[in-house]
């Protein structure tokens, strides 16, 4: 992950966590995107941003969605946190997740980013679902 993150990480570019809703990270203690994040802006020259994305509901778990289901659930979830939104415009942000499985959750990021102005928006991910494997309810 680290090497694919050099090829993409720059001085200027801010590394971003999908995020959880607030009340899944309570849940669970920590966001596993975020944790990915610090690991990655430890080693680069990135700027580190662990909450310029904020998910505004609580989704259903995409697991056992197929492709449009998943893009449903995540649509109009997030929007870029007040203080991220004077930064956004002409920006490089990397975009960090721990698995992407159809790119509902990541496209949908992309989307509200590139809405606010982001200049290029990446998407750098720790394991990928081979659609190969995949159940046929859970494209």
């Amino acid at each position: 992950m680290l090497n694919a993150a050099a090829e993409l990480v720059e001085t200027e570019s801010f590394l971003v966590p999908v995020p959880l809703h607030s009340s899944r990270l309570r849940e669970r203690t920590y966001n596993q995107s975020a944790l990915l994040v610090k690991d990655v802006g430890r080693h680069l020259s990135g700027q580190v941003l662990l909450d310029g994305l904020v998910r505004t509901r609580r989704t259903n778990q995409q697991v056992g969605l197929k492709r449009g289901a998943r893009t449903a659930n995540v649509k109009g979830a997030f929007v870029i946190a007040d203080h991220f939104l004077p930064k956004v415009s002409g920006a490089h942000v990397v975009l960090v997740d721990d698995v992407l499985t159809t790119g509902a959750t990541v496209e949908e990021c992309a989307r509200v980013l590139k809405a606010a102005g982001a200049e290029q928006v990446d998407v750098l991910v720790f394991a990928l679902v081979d659609p190969e494997n995949m159940s046929d309810d859970s494209d």
